[in-house]
């Protein structure tokens, strides 16, 4: 099969590698299409490398037809059009992956909106709805509101009753969070986000607080959360050292949850794919909520892809179509 190699000069191509082989519980995938996360650049560059046992491939999630079947798999068949959140290896013609993080195609999409499901609606509803523990009617702070698990964090809120507001890079983005649903927002090139955060929290403070950014956001998180109230970090853009309050903490009864997805196992992820084809699909295939898609590039064209999503000139995800 092909894949996207790294080199050691960190330069990408399209070349052949060998394909993986199956599992007793494992489906192959024939990939259609796959989609760029901000794990995948860390990883091309050295900062990120895959769990052991994983695709050394980037590429962590896949929407493609199902082409052979481990001796222990039930649910799916050869022809079955499926997406899969995967621990790496997404970005190749073949993907071999735990039949509990395969998920059926939602109806009425194509392989490339397929493929900015997995990964960035995974990590949303894990975190609001399971770390979290996220109500109707809560108060939610989503960073990086234009990015991929921002747009999908802001449709599950809408979606599920609980208001959110958005800090994100432009007042373009601003405004196509406000049209998904987002009650309000801040850009981050105007000003601090705090004061409009507050009034956004009202004398309550806030529920939850979504951020991938953490240190520098950090005293600022603590102060806006409730009594009560959750901060969840699944991310570390602006560092990874901070001071904590400890007694703003424990005054507040706040938590303060670490979260990443990648290297759980495989029986926490197909409880959260569960989970999202119970309570999520249905919402996307009524059209309530949908994938964000800023462009779709031949994966012979990886590095101007790549290119596009370090830019964060992006609002939700960039999507690689292969041809075999």
């Amino acid at each position: 099969m092909k894949a996207v190699i790294v080199a050691e000069d960190h330069s990408l191509s399209w070349d052949e590698f060998e394909s993986p082989g199956v599992g007793a519980k494992e489906v192959l995938i024939k990939i259609h299409a796959t989609a760029i996360n901000r794990a995948d650049l860390m990883q091309r560059r050295g900062l990120y490398p895959p769990p052991p046992g994983a695709s050394p491939i980037m590429g962590l999630e896949c929407a493609g037809e199902v082409v052979e079947t481990g001796s222990e798999c039930s649910r799916y068949k050869k022809g079955d059009r499926v997406c899969a959140l995967l621990a790496g290896g997404g970005y190749s013609e073949l993907a071999a992956v735990h039949e509990g993080s395969v998920l059926p195609l939602p109806a009425g999409l194509n392989y490339e909106q397929g493929a900015a499901l997995p990964e960035v609606f995974a990590t949303a509803w894990l975190n609001l709805f399971m770390e979290a523990e996220l109500q109707p009617g809560e108060k939610v702070i989503i960073h990086a509101g234009a990015s991929g698990v921002g747009t999908t964090a802001i449709q599950l809120c809408r979606a599920f009753g609980s208001p959110c507001f958005v800090t994100l890079g432009s007042k373009e983005k601003l405004e196509t969070c406000l049209e998904m649903g987002a009650s309000a927002g801040s850009v981050r090139h105007e000003g601090p986000f705090f004061e409009a955060a507050k009034a956004f929290a009202g004398g309550q403070g806030v529920d939850v607080i979504l951020d991938p950014v953490g240190a520098g956001y950090f005293e600022d998180n603590l102060k806006l959360l409730g009594t009560g109230g959750r901060l969840v970090l699944i991310g570390l853009m602006s560092g990874t050292k901070t001071e904590l309050d400890l007694a703003q903490l424990m005054m507040k009864r706040a938590r303060v949850i670490g979260s990443t997805l990648r290297a759980r196992p495989v029986e926490e992820k197909a409880e959260i794919m569960t989970q999202l084809e119970q309570r999520v699909w249905p919402k996307i295939e009524s059209g309530e909520i949908r994938p964000v898609i800023e462009k779709v590039f031949p994966i012979t064209d990886v590095s101007e892809a790549h290119e596009l999503v370090a830019s964060d000139k992006t609002t939700g995800k960039v999507v690689l179509a292969v041809e075999s």
